[in-house]
């Protein structure tokens, strides 16, 4: 018997060529993060372009224009939102901006404390408790200012790649998942790795109708919790708070921080809103998340939180956002690849006009 024989060199050629891929994907993460995300915005937008399509007298056959007509319409909806609800929060963003600088000197030099007492009519010995604490922290401060400063400059270029490179998974996702399965499978694998697609294609679906849910539960929290404060632009910060329940960790905290900061500068019941605020999100966190997200995806809520906690802990921010995602994935292939009982054939079937996997 020759050494290596046929058996051992394709174990050895499998196991260089998982290597390969590994390596790549992690060189590539980056990339592939970016398309994660593109993808996960294609089905949100998805069910418009869809009912746009079938509403349409013109180009029912076709996605592209459909396409573009759910962007603009969504980009007149924000511009109304603005408009209607909060025509002077621009002028007073343009202006927090400019005073931004100054503030966060005042955080780092500890004189805020002083702004802070004289406001809530704290004793000097309090006052300059937290002027001190505020100093010996300067360099932290100025650490967390740079962190920030950068997850807003890569926030944003993500802001506006994903948008772009979902306009081709909705204009094409459908045949663009066809045209993957037949270059990798052949034969009754086709059939098989088609069942894959339709599974993930509903389970991501499912996810995305979960995230939709915590997003208008997040607005009409945050809503309603400002109109009782009396907090100026209480819809348009809510607004801007379910929004923003769909980016993890750094979402709610932008969301905290501005609606903060316009209770600050107003001067609005800043402490009960931070009381709030804290509570809302121990109870999204640990059990309105979970259940919500546990539910659509027929898992348990337990695991939910296990799969955040693991994907925070091995991805960070990222590893948060896509630990459900990606659970759904290995969820739908394990099934497939046990030979689990199908769907029904409703719930299978991947319409050409879908956005694909």
């Amino acid at each position: 018997m020759t050494f290596p024989d046929r058996r051992t060199l394709n174990i050895l050629l499998t196991t260089l060529l998982f290597a390969v891929v590994l390596v790549t994907m992690y060189v590539a993460r980056t990339v592939l993060i970016i398309f994660s995300f593109a993808i996960l915005f294609a089905y949100l937008i998805d069910p418009v372009v869809q009912f746009l399509q079938r509403h349409s007298l013109f180009y029912k056959n076709l996605r592209g224009p459909h396409v573009a007509e759910t962007y603009l319409a969504f980009l007149l909806f924000f511009a109304l939102v603005a408009h209607v609800f909060a025509p002077r929060l621009i002028s007073f963003n343009s202006k927090l901006f400019h005073t931004a600088p100054a503030l966060i000197e005042e955080f780092s030099t500890g004189e805020i404390a002083t702004r802070i007492g004289n406001k809530y009519g704290w004793s000097d010995s309090r006052t300059l408790h937290l002027k001190e604490f505020l100093q010996s922290h300067r360099d932290q401060t100025r650490q967390v200012v740079q962190t920030a400063e950068r997850y807003t400059s890569n926030a944003l270029a993500v802001v506006i790649v994903v948008p772009i490179l979902a306009i081709f998974f909705l204009a094409d996702g459908g045949r663009m998942t066809e045209a993957v399965i037949q270059a990798v499978s052949s034969g009754g694998d086709r059939q098989h790795l088609s069942e894959i697609a339709a599974g993930l294609n509903i389970g991501l679906k499912r996810y995305i109708r979960a995230k939709v849910i915590l997003g208008v539960c997040s607005f009409t929290f945050y809503s309603v919790s400002m109109f009782a404060l009396g907090f100026p632009h209480a819809i348009a910060l809510g607004f801007l708070g379910g929004v923003l329940e769909f980016i993890p960790v750094v979402g709610w905290m932008t969301s905290a921080a501005a609606i903060l900061l316009v209770g600050f500068f107003t001067h609005s019941h800043l402490i009960w809103m931070a009381g709030l605020l804290g509570l809302w999100r121990v109870c999204m966190d640990y059990l309105i998340s979970p259940r919500v997200v546990g539910e659509n995806l027929e898992i348990h809520p337990l695991l939910v939180i296990f799969a955040v906690m693991v994907g925070g802990e091995v991805g960070g921010i990222v590893g948060i956002y896509l630990s459900i995602p990606l659970m759904v994935v290995i969820r739908v292939i394990f099934q497939k690849c046990l030979g689990s009982q199908p769907q029904p054939e409703s719930e299978l079937s991947i319409s050409h006009d879908s956005a694909g996997v």
